[in-house]
Parts: C-alpha cells; structure tokens; sequence
C-alpha cells in the first residue's frame, strides 16, 4: 500500500485531546442523545461478564455521561421503539466485533463480511449432533424469542464452557447471522429469528467485502480521532491487511503524530477545530475503548494498563479489577474497587502523585453514588504517604 504525504502534522498532545474528544471524554456530552447516544458515536460497546461496580456495558456510558440510572442503560440498549407493536425496531444488537459487543442496529448490514467468514470457514470446538441446529431454528420460529436455557439448556455440566448442543447450534446461528441477539435478560442473550428481529430494510447480505471494511474502518477512525493502522483494524478486530485495502478511501485522512513512530490516519472533522471543553473526571472500565488497546494506552497516556482478573491472585499488581482513574484528560491512577452493602470498598488505589488525591476522591464519591452506596472505605493505596491525604478529601466530601 502506498500511503499519500500527510499534510496535517499532530503533536502528542493534539493527538490526545483529539482522541479524548472522539471518545466523549472532552466537551459536553449530549445528553438529550443519551445512552443511544454514547453507543453510536462509539460504533460498539463491549460486553463482559465480570460486574464490581457494574457491568462493563453500564460502564461505558456513566463514564461519558455520569450517574445516569442503570435501568435507563439497559432500556436504552435493548428497549425497542413502539415496543409491544408490530412496528418494533431493535435499536441495537449484540455480534462480534471487538469483542462480543453491543452495536447499532443500522450497522447490521455492515458485518456482512463476518457473517459470509463464518459461514465459509466454520472452525469450532464444539460437536454438533445431527439435527440440533435445524430443530433451534424450528423451535424459534414457532415459539419466539428464547434464551439458550428456554431452547433446551445452555450447558451440559456446570462448566463455564462445557456447552450443550443446544447452546452450540444457536451460538452457530448467531455467527452465520441466521439468529440475532437485539436483547439481553438479566444477563442471558434473548435468541430471535433475524429474518423477525432485524428491519426489513437492514436484512441483507448485499454489500461485498471492500464495502464492508469501507464502512467500520470510517467509523473505527471517527471513534478513535486519530489511530495508527493497528489501532483502526483492533477497533473491530480487523486484520491489517483488510484494513490496508480500503484506507485509502475510507474518508479517513493522513496524519504525522508527535513520537508515534508510525504513520496514523485522522478522521478529517476531528482535524477541523481544536478539542476543547470540560473533561470528565470518572473510573474506566477496563473494557472501555478509550483504553481497550494496550499498545495505544501506553503511546497516548504513557499508561501502561492490564485486566488481571484472569492472573493469579499472587501475581497481580494492581488488583482484580484495577479500573483507571481519568482526570484532567490524563490516565492519573487506578482503583480495585469492591462493594459491601453500601460501602464502596477501595481494595487498593494507585495514585500518580499527591496532585492526583482530589481526583480520584472525586472518581470514587460518585461512583458511590452511582451505584447507591453511602460510604467510601480505603483498604490500601500503594503510596502509604498517599493515604492520609486521600482518607481526609472523601471525609470532607462526605460530610
């Protein structure tokens, strides 16, 4: 691939407040948009089992929007227009992009190219026995929209990931795109004929590949801001030489960024003014795209982040669920958190010096808030010099 001259060139902290801005991190947010919002000017939000404070899905957009009501999260995830009518349009659905991930709706078209791979290149784990797949689709058809448990059973032992025959067939339908998923109860996937679920004038297969890939590298660069070729193609799990392919007309603009190293592609409405405006002080999730990247984190912030909910308990530095803290437009410490009752608990706080105290306070007394908790208690912060300091702003907060 030949890559034009950039004419735009970004110091590192341009590139920053670009991606903050990109991100909603930077600048009022729209709340008369809301949760809907948030999750189409994402273009994904990434689902995870794992809820401390919440689940990762809630996260993402209290994050960008503050204490916004958790029902009112999930109404807007997966509560249809004209809902209880036959003119019931699904706002979003759940498929594979970063993750398993919660995406808009009118991006159904879109993960054609995913869809047709799965389909031609089926690789799974799981045996499938004879007949299982075509009697799911029959018992969905006659029957409605169904849990994998309300089909026949999601697993065959209590096994995370020992799956029944059932549950493997209709996860198999989800990939080829047979089957959608456009709501969540509790925390199971509601199945549902996608020929029923998804509108008629989103139900196709129509565009190739490159139009595709056109599409989610457009909109992985409108997310990010700015992003190097690796940062746009991990933003739907693209491969590089997909996202090579269609760069070039994609929108996206060339860019030089100040000690990246590489070259990087701006999306050309973020180049027009200059980010400013209030930033938001708030914990992340560790799925949160503004961070979900490693490589980015550290090239942006200079924030070198790990989930370690899947290390050792011995091994882990800075706790299960070590969840950064934003302030300023700067990645400045982490907090473990835990609840208790009503108490927030800290587990261990890291903080980035005295100068971060006030805003990691600030981070913990409303998430405490948001999740109806009364009270804050620090368990350990690395810095022991740190902890008195930091007990004294939530007590006065507190007050």
């Amino acid at each position: 691939m030949t890559t034009p001259r950039p004419d735009t060139a970004l110091s590192a902290d341009e590139a920053r407040r670009i991606a903050l801005r990109a991100q909603g991190f930077l600048g009022t947010p729209d709340r008369k948009a809301g949760v809907r919002g948030v999750l189409r000017h994402l273009g994904a939000v990434q689902l995870d089992t794992i809820s401390v404070l919440a689940r990762s899905h809630e996260l993402i957009p209290y994050a960008r929007l503050g204490a916004v009501g958790r029902k009112t999260v999930e109404d807007a995830y997966w509560k249809p227009e004209l809902a209880g009518t036959p003119a019931a349009r699904p706002h979003a659905f759940e498929y594979w992009s970063h993750a398993a991930c919660i995406l808009p709706i009118e991006e159904w078209p879109h993960f054609a190219f995913r869809r047709r791979a799965y389909r031609a290149r089926p690789h799974w784990n799981h045996t499938l026995p004879d007949g299982t797949y075509e009697q799911v689709i029959k018992q969905l058809r006659t029957e409605g929209p169904l849990t994998a448990t309300e089909l026949g059973g999601a697993k065959k032992t209590s096994e995370w990931w020992d799956w029944s025959g059932t549950k493997v067939a209709v996860e198999r339908a989800l990939m080829y795109g047979e089957v959608v998923c456009v709501e969540r109860r509790g925390w199971k996937r509601v199945y549902d004929l996608a020929e029923r679920a998804v509108p008629a004038d989103l139900l196709h297969d129509e565009l190739d590949d490159t139009e595709c890939l056109r599409r989610l590298v457009r909109l992985a660069g409108q997310s990010l801001g700015v992003g190097t070729r690796a940062d746009i193609a991990d933003y739907h799990r693209l491969k590089g030489e997909q996202v090579d392919t269609v760069i070039a007309d994609s929108g996206l603009v060339p860019v030089t960024v100040e000690g990246w190293g590489k070259p990087a592609w701006a999306d050309p409405a973020a180049l027009e003014t200059p980010p400013r405006g209030r930033h938001r002080t708030t914990l992340l999730s560790p799925f949160d795209s503004l961070i979900w990247e490693r490589a980015r984190t550290e090239r942006i912030f200079g924030f070198t982040h790990r989930l370690e909910a899947y290390v050792p308990k011995p091994k882990r530095i800075h706790g299960y669920f070590a969840m950064p803290v934003l302030a300023g437009g700067r990645l400045v410490g982490r907090v473990d958190p835990a609840r208790e009752g009503r108490t927030l608990i800290a587990r261990q706080v890291t903080l980035d010096g005295p100068k971060a105290v006030p805003a990691v306070a600030q981070a913990l007394l409303e998430a405490a808030t948001w999740v109806d908790c009364t009270d804050v208690r620090v368990e350990r912060v690395d810095a022991p010099d740190l902890r008195e300091p930091l007990a004294r702003e939530l007590t006065r907060a507190l007050a």
